[in-house]
């Protein structure tokens, strides 16, 4: 189970060149280690063949505009149990905690919760262990599959393969008890958002203080849209 973590954590990891050019190598390798039903491996194709045929730029565009602007799609698994109370941090100190007694370094400026780097953790887990671990978000997996399916994204295929993955299947009690965040839509809104965001201590500084320049274009994009709306409502 090892390559099919490792590969669709890649697949949910912000797109990069790397990534897109080593598209076949990871195709492969679910296919060869075939943790995964044909059917399963079958819906991951829509999003495999948009990494082989789309811009580089719209790839990230579309990644930022899900999981960067929505955080009802966020990739944080603790976002969706803890929001923003105090038993995130100490969830969060834990989770670090068992990545270090695992012998696992985390490579890259992220928070132990972020989906990307939790699959990498599972991978270098025994089986039967990864599964337990990934079986115990299974509802914020399920909701997430839910969201990315309601907006007609190829995503939502990953999350399915990680609930096949983990061999549990949430009640629909439990996916409703996580927190419904409403997106903003509005240009005041966003901001909002934006002046509140969390900041990522364990992030360089260069990326903690100020947003990278995908993300203020899509913000840029978003208020024009707005503005255009509205000039039209008043025409």
């Amino acid at each position: 189970m090892k390559y099919t973590l490792r590969a669709l954590s890649a697949l949910i990891t912000y797109p990069n060149e790397d990534i897109q050019e080593h598209i076949g190598a990871i195709r492969e390798a679910l296919h060869r280690e075939a943790e995964l039903p044909r059917d399963a491996l079958a819906r991951l194709e829509p999003l495999l063949g948009t990494f082989m045929t789309e811009d580089l730029f719209d790839l990230q565009a579309r990644y930022c505009e899900l999981f960067d602007g929505s955080r009802s799609l966020s990739l944080h698994l603790f976002e969706h149990v803890h929001g923003d109370g105090r038993s995130r941090g100490k969830a969060m100190t834990d989770l670090g905690e068992a990545y270090l007694a695992r012998g696992f370094m985390m490579q890259q400026a992220e928070l132990p919760d972020f989906l990307p780097m939790f699959l990498e953790f599972l991978s270098v887990l025994p089986k039967d262990e990864a599964r337990d671990w990934l079986s115990q978000p299974a509802h914020v997996l399920a909701a997430l599959e839910e969201r990315l399916n309601g907006r007609a994204s190829a995503y939502a295929a990953v999350f399915h393969c990680l609930l096949r993955l983990s061999k549990r299947a949430p009640s629909a009690e439990e996916v409703q008890s996580l927190a419904d965040y409403q997106d903003p839509t509005t240009p005041d809104e966003i901001d909002r958002v934006w002046e509140e965001a969390p900041v990522n201590f364990n992030a360089p500084i260069e990326e903690a203080t100020q947003p990278s320049r995908l993300v203020t274009r899509l913000r840029a994009a978003k208020r024009d849209a707005a503005a255009q709306a509205r000039g039209g409502r008043h025409a």
